[in-house]
């Protein structure tokens, strides 16, 4: 079975650039921007696990399409 992409959406208003998504994203899909925010470097090794998402304090990333397979 193929590997469906998962869509990471970052919300610009909403992110503060806290940093969390960088830091628990453990495929390493984000780097610092020199404004603090994250930028997505490496979108293919999105596993879909949802870590970023789920700690987001403010809940300013949402990730589409398949998550983790299913």
């Amino acid at each position: 079975m193929a590997k469906v992409p998962v869509e990471i959406e970052i919300n610009e208003k909403w992110c503060k650039g806290c940093g969390i998504c960088i830091a628990f994203c453990p495929t390493k899909v984000y780097t610092v921007r020199e404004d603090g925010k994250p930028a997505i470097i490496n979108p293919e090794a999105c596993t879909g696990c949802g870590l970023c998402e789920l700690r987001c304090p403010d809940f300013a990333i949402n990730l589409g399409g398949k998550k983790n397979g299913n």
